[in-house]
């Protein structure tokens, strides 16, 4: 349960669960633990339903009894993995902006829509009107505007995140970023409201941007990998997260310029001690011809004590998403300095779908999964194999997870380049995938229709349908508890490579969902992938 307070209110809203039914309240007590379903979405991402909804509450800050003010069988807010809140109170605290979706077939739909209610409760009106997503509602200082990201198109869930104003005197919506072609992450409020700060990325990077809400382009005001912006009441700083590939986030500080680009001052030092007793290098940038004839970034990190005149085994990280990429940013789950570690380059390409690149480069994946990414990463291992002598190409390891795992299982059947493989939660079966996952809007989207109404695009790019031509080793990594690719997806590919007499090996996590999170998982996961890997390039 999430609560938000605030001392100046009279009312503090809570995002509070409650039950759908009586029912459900007497299941979760009964020794019987089967369920019966009536309707699609009956698990996400890592969860089977509880027959519970999100919804909005409010309670008195004197106390009193919580008011849902959002009643119905649709959830307040709709399920997020994080960033900005998909609720904001008005600066006089009458009333509430909320996101929700009501489509009624939730599990294909991506239509969340912002809502505003008065605080005490009443009939939420809908605001925004894209038949994509429209959410993160947030009160300009002054209470003449809300800002919420929007998204165009229906059912796709990487379409460009667009930053839309809507004026309560008026009603009327624009788009203040309709020629910026990169997408609006978290945003913050200038004091004054005459201007919007948001994050964005851009080749690897997250600067921080300005845009007026009068109107005109966005300004690049601060460099680096940046997030979640608060801008001071004299507006005359702004702060800010900021991580890299060689930290995770510390807090920083930003003089607002009148114009060019400002200076960063760190604020905390939480990580300095640790990380002080850590060698680790800096990322590289690079770029190569991929697919026809675009341009396309790659990464290069260099192991600990370098020796230029020395050969490198090499890890080739393939990121998942496929809406994602890589970047000068820190992770916990695949960071490659700790790839590095122990005596490898670390090769990182951004192949088509990956973000930073405009929406054109996003949407060349859509429907091609295996066509232009697959052509993109293969010229990238061919610039770096041709560009630094040091990389020993006989002697490289492919890794990736999510689409990542699904473009690992591609690779086993369309070359024999790696010594080795890891896929973890990959697509192995793109049919058995659609029919085991739950946010089915993804998959129709990506292979345009369903396997009934386009069996051709699922059979075209489907890695098993290859499987006579597999010979790579290969550790295979799924969890129990991942029902975006279902466990069933790494079973089948594990089974097909045994019974292929392929070298392989399977690391089976009964409670992990599509990532790795608990830190003794995470542990064995690390030693059990660098293993693998030195096992079959292991440094001379």
């Amino acid at each position: 349960m999430e609560k938000t307070f605030y001392s100046s209110l009279r009312f503090i809203p809570i995002a509070k669960t409650t039950p759908a039914t009586e029912a459900g309240t007497r299941r979760s007590k009964s020794p019987v633990k089967a369920k019966i379903f009536t309707r699609l979405f009956y698990r996400h991402w890592s969860n089977y339903t509880r027959f519970k909804r999100s919804h909005l509450f409010v309670v008195p800050a004197e106390g009193g009894t919580p008011v849902d003010i959002t009643p119905g069988d649709h959830d307040v807010p709709p399920f997020s993995l994080g960033g900005q809140d998909l609720y904001a109170i008005a600066p006089d605290g009458h009333e509430i902006a909320f996101t929700s979706n009501i489509d009624e077939v939730d599990e294909t739909s991506t239509n969340n829509e912002v809502f505003i209610v008065p605080i005490t409760g009443g009939t939420p009106k809908k605001i925004s009107s894209s038949p994509g997503s429209d959410s993160t509602p947030l009160y300009s200082p002054d209470g003449r505007y809300i800002a919420y990201r929007s998204q165009a198109r229906a059912g796709y869930e990487s379409d460009r995140f667009r930053l839309f104003l809507y004026d309560r005197r008026t009603g009327a919506t624009s788009d203040l970023t309709k020629n910026f072609d990169r997408w609006v992450d978290a945003f913050a409020w200038a004091p004054d409201s005459s201007a919007i700060y948001f994050v964005s990325e851009d080749h690897g990077t997250a600067p921080l941007w300005r845009v007026a809400v009068s109107g005109g382009e966005p300004q690049k005001v601060i460099a680096g990998f940046n997030d979640e912006p608060a801008v001071s009441p004299d507006g005359h700083a702004i702060f800010f997260s900021r991580m890299s590939i060689a930290a995770p986030n510390e807090v920083y500080k930003g003089s607002i310029p009148s114009s060019g680009i400002a200076e960063a001052q760190q604020l905390s030092h939480v990580n300095d001690g640790v990380l002080s007793a850590v060698e680790m290098t800096p990322l590289e940038s690079f770029e190569f011809t991929g697919a026809n004839k675009t341009k396309v970034q790659g990464f290069l990190l260099k192991p600990p004590g370098f020796n230029p005149e020395n050969k490198y085994p090499m890890k080739f990280l393939i990121h998942g998403g496929p809406q994602g990429a890589w970047g000068d940013d820190w992770s916990y789950r695949w960071n490659p300095e700790l790839f590095a570690a122990n005596g490898y380059v670390v090769v990182m390409i951004n192949p088509r779908g990956s973000t930073g690149y405009g929406q054109k480069f996003i949407d060349e994946i859509n429907g091609d999964w295996g066509g232009k990414p697959y052509v993109d990463l293969m010229r990238g291992l061919d610039y770096v194999e041709k560009t630094y002598p040091f990389i020993d190409k006989d002697r490289e390891c492919a890794l990736g997870a999510s689409y990542g795992g699904y473009m690992i299982d591609w690779l086993l059947g369309h070359t024999n380049r790696f010594k080795c493989l890891v896929s973890h939660d990959g697509m192995f079966n793109d049919v058995s995938a659609f029919g085991t996952t739950e946010e089915l809007w993804f998959n129709i989207w990506e292979f345009k229709g369903t396997p009934w109404t386009n069996p051709t695009t699922y059979k075209k790019w489907s890695p098993n349908l290859s499987a006579p031509k597999f010979k790579t080793p290969t550790l295979v990594v799924h969890g129990q508890l991942d029902y975006r690719l279902d466990v069933s997806e790494g079973f089948q590919l594990f089974t097909t490579l045994q019974l292929l007499k392929v070298p392989s090996k399977m690391l089976y996590f009964p409670d992990e969902g599509h990532w790795v999170l608990k830190p003794q998982n995470s542990r064995l996961w690390y030693k059990t992938v660098n293993d693998w890997v030195d096992q079959w390039v292991k440094p001379r």
